[in-house]
């Protein structure tokens, strides 16, 4: 039996990827009573129904790495955080939020400062001093001077990556000039605004030549970070690790506590102020809801 991927699904109808060629599948029914979608990204057994349309049944969709139900995607091992360095203004909450579904769904996030041509070279840095103590690879981008494109190419190449962030900050130009085509139709800024407007459709895996998928994701941007607890989230801030154990008290939150060498390192300048910040403005979100779960 064929063995194939999913590169997107409309209708009813999902465009499988296999050595033997593109294929138009549908799905069994007993998928639907088992409750069971198949996903962009799902790796898939089908038969073939007719060889010369290309049309064929999707018969069982193999065990996925991880999946997202919004947007409906499955087996991503990268994500690609963009931020513009200038309109919109950067959105660090939302990218440490995006970063936090990474890291809890064993995917390695990958942060791009995009539209670097519009601000000086000092405010890039700054932005880039606010991720360089995690470790996550950091790639500063321009579709203007193409700065940034061989080395997120390196950084691609035979992963499967999904690109997400607020809207306007350039995803779909990033993909486009990824694939050498208007795969994705370009959402302008708003002048009134500065934000972008929305205008991916559906959730697609895009083959690059140099091997691997890119995925565009409507929808991504909303995601919080859940199954993590107020507790636990510290973990999922790689700079914090080396100094957790500091602290004056066992189960600091690093919020008020004091003694806290987490808070001492951000004072210090090693633990960016900016990161810190998100991280109690999470914390606190998340305690919320640990508080009301019984209301």
């Amino acid at each position: 039996m064929p063995e194939g991927l999913i590169l997107k699904g409309v209708g009813g109808f999902y465009q499988v990827e296999s050595r033997e060629g593109l294929y138009e599948c549908r799905v069994r029914g007993l998928f639907r009573k088992k409750g069971i979608t198949p996903l962009p990204g799902d790796y898939v057994d089908f038969t073939i129904t007719d060889e010369a349309a290309k049309e064929g049944w999707i018969e069982e969709i193999r065990q996925r790495r991880n999946y997202f139900n919004r947007p409906p995607v499955a087996n991503i091992n990268r994500l690609a955080v963009v931020l513009a360095a200038a309109n919109p203004s950067p959105d660090f909450l939302l990218a440490d939020k995006l970063i936090i579904s990474a890291l809890l769904n064993d995917i390695e996030p990958i942060v791009i400062i995009n539209k670097i041509d519009l601000v000086k070279r000092a405010d890039i840095d700054e932005t880039e001093r606010i991720y360089i103590k995690t470790g996550f690879p950091i790639v500063k981008m321009s579709k203007v001077t193409m700065e940034g494109y061989d080395l997120l190419h390196e950084k691609l190449k035979g992963k499967c990556t999904v690109f997400a962030g607020q809207s306007g900050v350039g995803k779909s130009t990033i993909l486009n000039n990824i694939t050498s085509s208007s795969v994705m139709e370009t959402g302008e800024v708003s002048k009134k605004i500065k934000r972008g407007k929305q205008t991916t459709r559906h959730v697609q895996l895009i083959p690059i030549d140099y091997g691997g998928y890119v995925v565009d994701t409507p929808g991504f941007s909303l995601m919080s970070p859940e199954g993590v607890q107020h507790e636990e989230l510290s973990w999922m801030y790689p700079e914090f690790e080396k100094y957790q154990s500091l602290c004056r008290f066992n189960g600091c939150s690093h919020i008020k506590e004091p003694g806290c060498s987490i808070k001492d390192a951000v004072k210090a300048g090693e633990i960016s102020e900016k990161r810190y910040e998100c991280y109690k403005r999470i914390y606190e979100e998340l305690k919320q809801l640990y508080d009301k779960r019984y209301e």
